[in-house]
């Protein structure tokens, strides 16, 4: 009978083991075979609750090592499994524009570093040879956060699918990530804005810049607009769309925006509605040329209408590195203006609006930024001046009540 007793304990030491490990806490292992060196492979997992709870999770995970699932899940290479878990994980739980940006960096960074590693032996110091590599090729702080963060969101999900038992980037001192230092922010002020203003008369993109400043919309979201966006009557445009880079190549619209406060509609001025109308009737004009010479049989050069607002010669989205290259820092050099982004125009309109005393939350709306916070964060260079208004609006009032 002994002898049975102690067959049975050798036996569910092979298949898997429940031991308590304090109260209402058990250890739950399944032995999984082998590695090459023949030492024992076992999945664990510490169950806090009841015996009942633990005796459930090792029956469902003895069906699933049953099934091949948790061995089979040891032979994804990195690369496969990453594959796995941006269309299975990914896909279709965030935007498009998101989920393009992570097989983007997974295709550039992630793959020809570690993508040949297996799954189950991937190793901190593998992944900090990555990131260390990265700054050696000159990407940002930023750049190499921004892979840890989809690196140790996939990890998770890996371990979450039982296809490995610890995640590698699950403790913080696992690996060290550069400090990212807060660039100084690029901005226009009231006076330069008004140079700037100036200086787009003559510029072929008068309307494009002058809508980013006045309305503060993101570059992508300017080029992604079509007619259908535009309201001339009631002088507002309405974020839908934005124009991305797509495997570093391809210029695509993107039809769902970054958050959903991203799609908002903004007045713009009188003078901006007046460029686009400029434009639109260029448009019509040259769209009412091309259908003469077809009826009369002339050669016409292809046009791919996309119904967009800023469109090049054949119809296309337009570059955003070509205009900042050819258009916008010409003019800024020109008019002896300080060299920023296209972006930075963005910035120009907030801390104009701030700095005016326009209240943060209209400014954050305005931006469509998720929280008026993500606003209060981001210009706190205008923080100082604004106090200094309330402060001096708080003294008239106590003037006017002596």
């Amino acid at each position: 009978m002994a002898g049975n007793n102690e067959g049975n304990r050798k036996e569910s030491r092979k298949t898997g083991q429940i031991i308590e490990r304090g109260k209402n806490k058990y250890l739950v292992k399944v032995f999984l075979g082998k590695d090459g060196n023949g030492k024992r492979k076992y999945h664990n997992k510490t169950i806090t609750g009841s015996k009942r709870d633990a005796q459930a999770y090792l029956n469902q995970k003895l069906h699933e090592k049953n099934q091949g699932m948790l061995i089979n899940a040891g032979k994804y290479t990195v690369s496969e499994y990453m594959d796995k878990w941006l269309s299975s994980a990914v896909k279709g739980s965030v935007r498009e524009k998101t989920y393009l940006d992570y097989k983007d960096r997974i295709r550039l960074y992630v793959t020809p570093a570690i993508g040949q590693v297996k799954l189950k032996d991937l190793k901190p110091e593998q992944i900090q040879t990555l990131y260390n590599d990265m700054q050696d090729r000159g990407l940002s702080a930023r750049s190499v956060r921004y892979v840890h963060s989809i690196l140790k969101s996939a990890l998770a999900q890996a371990v979450a699918w039982n296809y490995i038992s610890i995640n590698p980037l699950g403790e913080r001192k696992n690996v060290k990530l550069p400090k990212q230092v807060k660039k100084e922010m690029k901005y226009l002020s009231p006076e330069q804005a008004k140079i700037f203003m100036e200086a787009t008369k003559f510029s072929a993109h008068k309307a494009l810049f002058s809508l980013l400043l006045v309305s503060g919309i993101r570059p992508g979201e300017a080029l992604g607009l079509k007619w259908q966006d535009i309201d001339f009557d009631t002088k507002t445009v309405t974020i839908k769309r934005v124009l991305s880079r797509v495997n570093g190549k391809e210029l695509q619209l993107i039809e769902d925006t970054k958050t959903a406060k991203s799609k908002r509609t903004i007045p713009v001025t009188k003078d901006v509605i007046e460029d686009l109308k400029e434009i639109k009737q260029e448009q019509d004009k040259a769209s009412a040329e091309r259908k003469a010479a077809e009826k009369w049989g002339l050669p016409v050069k292809e046009y791919n209408d996309q119904g967009l607002v800023f469109a090049n010669e054949v119809g296309n989205p337009i570059d955003e590195g070509n205009i900042l290259k050819r258009h916008f820092k010409p003019l800024l050099r020109e008019a002896g203006l300080p060299d920023m982004r296209l972006y930075d125009l963005r910035h120009t309109c907030a801390t104009l609006l701030l700095a005016a005393g326009e209240n943060p939350k209209i400014v954050s709306e305005r931006l469509g930024h998720s929280t008026i916070s993500l606003t209060l964060d981001t210009y706190t260079h205008v923080l100082p001046n604004m106090q200094q208004g309330a402060t001096v609006k708080l003294e008239k009032i106590l003037e006017n009540a002596k």
